[in-house]
């Protein structure tokens, strides 16, 4: 392999007519969507495993279709529903069948809240019938139709509703929702983001039963930011956000009876923060997570919800924290596969009912990354891992003792499978850093292919009349550890030359950068500055992810401390290399890599000449609490962590050049971080360049803001390194 990609490199570097002939990559190219990847839309296996529904949609006829195809020949043999044929239907953007594939519900008119939670009109479509049914004139949230499809359960108004499907009338379930201080059935701003769900009920197995949380934010504190828009006077958004060290919502769990009407609290103890509920197979078993502040602390409880007693099934404790996750299922009998850290790498386990371990299915220096499910007639456990590597990902199957484990889908890159609803078939969707996605049809029992499905051909043809250059994949020994690594060289390297070199990386805990998976828009930009005479690399450091807790983990209420160490010890290293420019180093990166790149700039002074911060958080005080104390514990516990690596806190250190971006609407970091950042630089009489973009979230795109923004990060990098 790295024979050939030498003698590559060495055929372009004597064949300037070749790269002449290229185009070089513009940031329009690349904000317009000219190098999208074709992908299968709104995949869903149907209940028979034979055959699967697409969303599709047609540009020229302006017509939205749920669409089946079969597995076995690739061929669509039925059309579900098209707006086409309904017209009181508007173009709807998703779909979700019932259990019994009997319904149809129908998401339209949706707009976006957070991150994750979005409103919407929605609608039931009954497929035999071809009957629909508007849920609510108005706006709701997460509908889901009940196992017996009879009744849809929604959120309106911080309120839990009750539809019934056959009669028409609708029944509130709770009454105490108010905005900003009492919450049902939704999970607050800090759940949605760092927990990472928004519909907070769930039905029981024959729809007699609703769990649902309940978050009371009155003590929470509120902020607020300023919406400029296009009006005469700003308008303000208030929310709750529960900064480090500060309240969070008050949790409670409850359960509704929906034959009797009735609604009962379940008494869950000391529990702080309850991040998971799922229904067992049995109607009356309800498993629930809670955890306590410092995140460190598993419980898994059962629920009884026909008598409200709760049991213990297991806990675990870490000396960090703990990840939540949703690899989870329950087997006939109510046992269940789950995976967990505790042995140093995330791993899949087997309990039997009652909670006690029966096995560790999987074992190894490597790690778990996805959890698909389990076969319970062939008693195969299907799961993605990094057994190939850890920039890579395969997808592998192996019998519940552990044992006859199958490589399944393992070429090196990602990996990712999707599998029929009996795990007979699964779509495999394959990309590399040289291959753009491909889609191919497998037989799961012996991972073998079937069929191509789609592969991005017209992507890779586009890409031959620009210039690009190949991610080269290493490891660099730095602080006592070997590090992945990804360099990208100009198409016509000359390694007598020097080149400026520009560093990108996030860093955050768990993360990865480098990885052997197709280009994103930001690998596309590193192609435009590579095309301009640069070389771009990326490090991932300590505490980012699939290289075991320890590695993770070593972070620990100290954030950004050794992540900032590697990524100097690093450019100071990549320095010594005689084709790069050591008086001409900068780096860049978003979020926590925004923290990162201010960081890198003001400790490594004398290694970094430049560095641009996009949406940084410059201090966890300013950080929610979910996150943060995860991994820092509370401002109070640990106010040298905080403060020891907050740049507003060291603002003299700056000597080189230094770009500053916000959103002024990001809900996530708050634009507060980089006015204190700017406030701290300019009482230290430091100067830099800084721009703030009107409304735009933590994303900062919309129209064209992607083009704008990039725009002056390249302009900023060509003129500054």
């Amino acid at each position: 392999m790295r024979f050939r990609y030498f003698f590559l490199l060495a055929l372009l570097c004597f064949n300037p007519l070749i790269i002449a002939q290229q185009k070089q990559i513009s940031v329009t190219n690349i904000y317009t969507g000219e190098f999208q990847t074709q992908g299968m839309d709104v995949l869903r296996s149907m209940n028979n495993g034979k055959q699967y529904t697409v969303l599709s949609k047609d540009p020229y006829r302006g017509i939205v279709s749920v669409d089946t195809y079969d597995y076995s020949t690739l061929e669509k043999v039925a059309t579900v529903i098209s707006t086409g044929d309904l017209e009181r239907l508007e173009d709807f953007s998703s779909y979700s069948y019932s259990e019994d594939e009997s319904k149809l519900l129908l998401a339209t008119q949706v707009e976006s809240i957070f991150r994750r939670s979005t409103l919407g009109v929605f609608y039931v479509y009954d497929i035999a019938s071809e009957k629909l049914i508007k849920i609510n004139d108005a706006k709701i949230q997460e509908p889901t139709l009940s196992p017996d499809n009879k009744k849809v359960a929604y959120v309106k108004d911080n309120n839990l509703f009750l539809m019934n499907l056959e009669s028409g009338t609708t029944k509130q379930v709770t009454e105490d929702g108010v905005k900003n201080k009492i919450i049902n059935g939704v999970t607050d701003w800090v759940y949605e983001e760092e927990f990472s769900f928004v519909r907070a009920f769930e039905w029981n197995a024959d729809g007699s039963t609703i769990a649902f949380l309940r978050f009371d934010e009155t003590n929470v504190p509120e902020f607020s930011m300023d919406v400029y828009g296009m009006e005469k006077y700003p308008s303000q958004h208030v929310f709750k956000y529960p900064k480090a060290g500060e309240d969070n919502a008050i949790v409670s769990l409850h359960t509704y009876d929906v034959g009797r009407g009735e609604t009962t609290k379940i008494d869950l103890g000391d529990a702080y923060y309850i991040p998971r509920i799922k229904w067992m197979n049995h109607k009356e078993s309800l498993s629930v997570q809670t955890l306590n502040r410092h995140q460190n602390h598993l419980k898994f409880h059962l629920v009884d919800a026909k008598t409200g007693n709760v049991s213990l099934l297991l806990e675990e404790t870490d000396k960090a924290y703990i990840d939540i996750h949703d690899n989870l299922t329950f087997l006939a009998d109510d046992s269940f596969i789950w995976t967990s850290e505790k042995d140093g790498w995330n791993h899949i386990y087997l309990h039997n009912s009652d909670g006690k371990l029966m096995n560790q299915i999987t074992k190894g220096t490597w790690e778990v990354t996805k959890y698909y499910g389990y076969d319970q007639n062939e008693d195969k456990i299907y799961y993605q891992s990094t057994e190939n590597g850890t920039v890579n990902r395969g997808v592998y199957s192996v019998e519940s003792n552990g044992k006859k484990r199958k490589d399944l889908a393992v070429a090196a890159g990602v990996n990712s499978a999707s599998f029929s609803a009996n795990f007979t078939y699964f779509i495999n969707n394959y990309s590399s850093a040289t291959t753009p996605p491909k889609y191919t049809l497998h037989i799961s029992l012996s991972g073998k292919k079937v069929k191509d499905i789609l592969d991005n051909t017209a992507l890779s043809q586009k890409l031959e009349g620009y210039e690009t250059s190949p991610k080269e994949f290493s490891t660099i020994t730095i602080n006592g550890n070997d590090l992945n690594m990804y360099m990208i060289k100009p198409a016509d390297f000359d390694a007598s030359k020097k080149y400026p070199l520009l560093m990108y990386q996030y860093s955050g805990p768990g993360s990865q950068n480098v990885s052997n998976t197709w280009m994103s828009d930001r690998d596309y930009w590193h192609q435009l500055l590579v095309s301009k005479g640069y070389i771009v690399a990326c490090v991932d450091g300590r505490g980012t992810g699939y290289k075991g807790s320890d590695f993770k983990k070593v972070t620990y209420l100290n954030l950004v401390k050794y992540e900032t160490e590697d990524q100097i010890a690093a450019a100071k290293k990549l320095s010594e290399l005689d084709y790069i420019d050591e008086q001409r180093t900068g780096i860049w990166g978003w979020s926590f890599g925004g923290h990162m790149s201010t960081n890198c700039l003001l400790k490594g002074n004398d290694t970094f000449e430049m560095a641009i911060a996009v949406a940084p958080v410059t201090s966890w005080r300013f950080y929610d609490t979910i996150y943060t104390e995860r991994f820092m514990r509370t401002p109070e516990e640990n106010p040298s962590g905080y403060d020891d690596n907050s740049p507003f806190n060291y603002p003299e250190l700056l000597k080189g050049d230094y770009l500053l971006i916000h959103g002024s609407g990001d809900d996530n970091v708050h634009v507060q971080n980089t006015m204190r950042m700017v406030e701290a630089l300019v009482q230290a009489n430091k100067q830099f360049d800084w721009a703030i973009y009107p409304d735009k979230n933590h994303s900062i795109k919309g129209g064209n803001t992607r083009i704008h923004l990039y725009t002056k990060m390249t302009d900023f990098v060509t003129s500054k390194l």
